[in-house]
């Protein structure tokens, strides 16, 4: 059983207390591989550079997390509830790839739309987890982003959209980091 002994209130607030960096930095890495191959090149090849970059960001994060000092797979540390529903998001991103690969096959440049809007949903229930607001601002910004820019440089996609997510994610970053650092200066 997962958190003994810790009410799920005492679970939320740990969890919290972390850095919450290893993933977007990762998100942050895949995506600025999408936009660099889609700036040098062809569309073939950056949809497999998408492909495989963005669905690698939850094992990347992993590798990450070593090196911000969350190290997800710490056996050590007690089990928390609330990276349980973490890890889950990170599952559900995925699945939506069930969506975005029809579409893709319909039309190709699909893709940086249905998996730049799909992957970005996680950070929803990410706000409700550590009582922030940057989850929603991640979520939102990036969807209307997204779908903008699909529509305003449909010749472009593979660039405009990556670099875009990239750009959020630097913010988003950022402003983890310095909710963490507020955190560690209120405990």
């Amino acid at each position: 059983m997962q958190g003994i002994g810790r009410t799920l209130e005492d679970q939320k607030n740990e969890f919290k207390r972390g850095k919450l960096l290893a993933t977007p930095i990762a998100g942050l890495i895949a995506w600025s591989a999408v936009a660099i191959s889609g700036m040098f090149f062809s569309d073939q090849i950056t949809v497999w550079v998408l492909f495989i970059s963005t669905g690698s960001i939850v094992y990347l994060g992993m590798g990450i997390s070593k090196l911000t000092g969350e190290d997800f797979l710490d056996k050590s540390k007690p089990k928390n509830t609330f990276n349980t529903l973490f890890f889950y998001t990170a599952a559900q991103a995925i699945l939506v790839y069930s969506i975005a690969i029809p579409f893709f096959i319909e039309n190709y440049t699909s893709l940086p739309l249905t998996v730049g809007i799909l992957t970005g949903l996680m950070w929803l229930p990410l706000s409700w987890i550590i009582d922030h607001w940057i989850g929603i601002f991640h979520s939102l910004v990036r969807t209307i982003s997204v779908l903008t820019l699909w529509y305003l440089f449909p010749e472009e996609r593979f660039v405009f959209i990556p670099l875009a997510i990239v750009v959020i994610y630097v913010i988003s970053i950022i402003i983890l980091s310095n909710r963490y650092k507020k955190e560690k200066l209120n405990q």
